[in-house]
């Protein structure tokens, strides 16, 4: 019987010939990400071991990017006490360079790797092939002071891509079409795999803001084929392949679903569940508070330049917040260079420096009470971004930029 993506990976992180859906296996871990958001609290369970150890220092990444700049001295607190961490510990330690996941597949991220992160959409990392999952701090901890952890082998979900997204349409759309014909359950403990000549046509923007978004199916995980698009990401990148898998022809996955890139439309999501969406003509109209153009899952140079292709020559609406957040500090510096910031800026817009800014809810661009925001961020949960009486909607950088020129709901055809 032949084995899917996600079983070669753990098959090779296990030290075994093979592995099946529903098998239990032992496996060692490639890196182990965390950020701000709990390494505070993996810190203090470590220093209550009895005998605290760190199995492979040099496998550790840790970065500030929730809460930057510290928005409280609570987190100042917990910032001190994680950089203090790592610096008595020789650990990798990113501030100020942007949000989690675009700073790993910038700097660390590899083909065939099985990778732990304190971070649900951890699973972004399968845009390069490599077993990306999110975890809480018990298992975190657990896998950095021995360096193994133990996975029950996820069942797997085919995705084969045919044709081409047509002009103004975006891999955020597809992803939440997809979210929205399985549900928010539709993929639970299962691993998503991406194939077919329709994924050649994506680039490494589209790839990972496809695989961030399958947690919001439920997936374990996200895996996408590596072809020359990815090898040329990881060549430009200065690195090489740990291993590169591909499914057998045989491999038994529990759905399969065939997808033609040409029949996808704008989509958003809207309040309070990512798979409650409906096309983005639907949401015409409603007024916004707020737009938010940034995240892990859209906050990329290519996000950027498609928001500045929108804004350019206009102007944010009256009474209408425009938030434009780049991904990485490597974002930002390019879209410096290329007068992006320069076009946002003119327009009106409030340009923030990488973090996860109101994706997160906790530091930028809060929302207030009965405030509606329509954002490129992760999800649009009851309370994620502000008040618990607020609105989130979720669209694609064109859709989000449009509707800070619009201040209403609107798609970039229309402004």
């Amino acid at each position: 019987m032949g084995m899917t993506m996600a079983e070669k990976i753990i098959a090779l992180a296990a030290g075994v010939e093979s592995t099946k859906a529903g098998d239990i296996e032992t496996v060692t871990l490639d890196r182990l990400m965390s950020n701000d958001g709990t390494t505070h609290l993996t810190i203090d369970m470590y220093n209550n071991l009895k005998h605290p150890k760190i199995a492979d220092v040099d496998k550790l990444v840790w970065i500030i990017d929730h809460n930057i700049p510290a928005d409280s001295t609570k987190t100042a607190a917990s910032h001190q006490k994680m950089r203090s961490f790592a610096k008595e510990h020789g650990i990798t330690f990113y501030e100020g360079e942007g949000v989690c996941h675009q700073v790993m597949m910038e700097n660390h991220v590899r083909p065939g790797e099985l990778i732990f992160g304190a971070d649900s959409h951890t699973c972004a990392y399968g845009a390069l092939g490599a077993f990306g999952t999110g975890v809480g701090c018990t298992d975190y901890l657990y896998a950095m002071v021995t360096g193994t952890s133990w996975l029950l082998v996820p069942e797997s979900m085919k995705f084969n891509l045919t044709g081409k997204l047509k002009e103004g349409v975006t891999a955020r759309d597809l992803i939440l079409t997809i979210i929205g014909k399985i549900s928010a359950n539709g993929a639970n403990y299962r691993a998503m795999e991406f194939c077919g000549e329709g994924l050649h046509t994506l680039s490494i923007a589209d790839r990972i803001s496809i695989c961030n978004l399958c947690v919001e199916a439920g997936a374990k995980t996200a895996l996408m084929e590596v072809d020359d698009v990815a090898m040329d990401y990881l060549k430009e990148h200065g690195r090489e392949p740990k291993a590169i898998v591909k499914a057998d022809e045989d491999a038994v996955y529990c759905e399969t679903y065939d997808i033609d890139l040409a029949s996808i439309e704008p989509i958003v999501a809207k309040p309070h569940f990512v798979d409650n969406v409906v096309p983005a003509s639907e949401c015409y109209g409603i007024k916004i508070n707020e737009a938010f153009l940034g995240s892990c899952n859209n906050g990329r140079i290519e996000d950027l330049r498609a928001g500045a292709k929108v804004i350019k020559g206009k102007k944010v609406a009256d009474k209408v917040r425009f938030l434009v957040v780049p991904a990485s500090r490597a974002v930002y510096n390019q879209a410096l260079k290329e007068g992006l910031l320069d076009i946002f800026v003119e327009a009106g817009a409030m340009v923030m420096n990488p973090n996860c800014s109101v994706c997160w809810g906790a530091c930028q661009g809060v929302i207030g009470e009965g405030e509606v925001l329509i954002s490129t961020g992760t999800r649009n949960f009851k309370g994620r971004c502000g008040h618990k009486e607020s609105f989130v909607y979720l669209g694609s950088a064109e859709t989000v930029t449009a509707s800070a020129i619009a201040g209403e709901i609107t798609t970039a055809d229309r402004v």
